[in-house]
């Protein structure tokens, strides 16, 4: 019998990727704080990527406790800039801040996933994204932020780049998949391997 699929998240874009492409699985919140694992992560000078990749294994590893016949994936990302960490913005004064900081400059979006079985990491995956974005007016980021609202606040950098982020960038090196928060490609790879989708 193949093995059932969980994502431990509930973010609606990772869900909307792996329901675009056809898998089965169900969805559960890890509930896991970010917070406390970050600063553990700065007080052992750890890298943005290393940082990313065990906040993905946490959230894994909270789901295949419960579950631990299924293929646990969890994800998570973050937004280096010149060795400063963006969070997702609270507010949009936040928002506003953190695009003036980022234009006209080039930040690294690191994208990490595991799959986690029996709260064994069987597959990994981490990515650096480099996001090179336009030098933004001042009147350009007013004007989109009143365009996306709340939605500047569901991720790392005030943007989603498929929808209107697109337009703050000049230039994107790196997976399409993977900035949007999950490798869809390399991870369909994984699934099929283990017979967890069709071949």
């Amino acid at each position: 019998m193949a093995p059932s699929i969980i994502l431990a998240s509930e973010s609606m874009v990772r869900r909307r990727l792996l329901d675009q492409a056809g898998i089965t699985y169900t969805a559960q919140s890890s509930g896991v704080d970010e917070t406390p694992i970050k600063k553990s992560c700065q007080e052992q000078n750890l890298s943005a990527s290393d940082t990313a990749e065990r906040l993905a294994e946490a959230k894994a590893q909270s789901v295949s406790r419960l579950h631990p016949d299924a293929l646990v994936i969890g994800a998570d990302q973050m937004l280096d800039h010149e060795g400063r960490w963006f969070d997702k913005p609270t507010d949009i004064d936040n928002a506003r801040r953190h695009l003036i900081a980022l234009r006209g400059r080039t930040h690294h979006l690191v994208s990490a996933t595991v799959v986690l079985e029996a709260g064994q990491c069987v597959w990994k995956h981490q990515e650096t994204i480099d996001m090179k974005m336009r030098a933004l007016s001042d009147t350009f980021i007013e004007d989109y932020l009143s365009q996306v609202g709340a939605s500047a606040f569901i991720s790392v950098g005030a943007y989603q780049l498929e929808g209107l982020g697109a337009q703050l960038f000049e230039d994107v090196d790196g997976d399409f998949f993977s900035i949007l928060g999950l490798p869809l490609l390399p991870l369909l790879g994984f699934l099929r391997q283990r017979e967890a989708i069709g071949a």
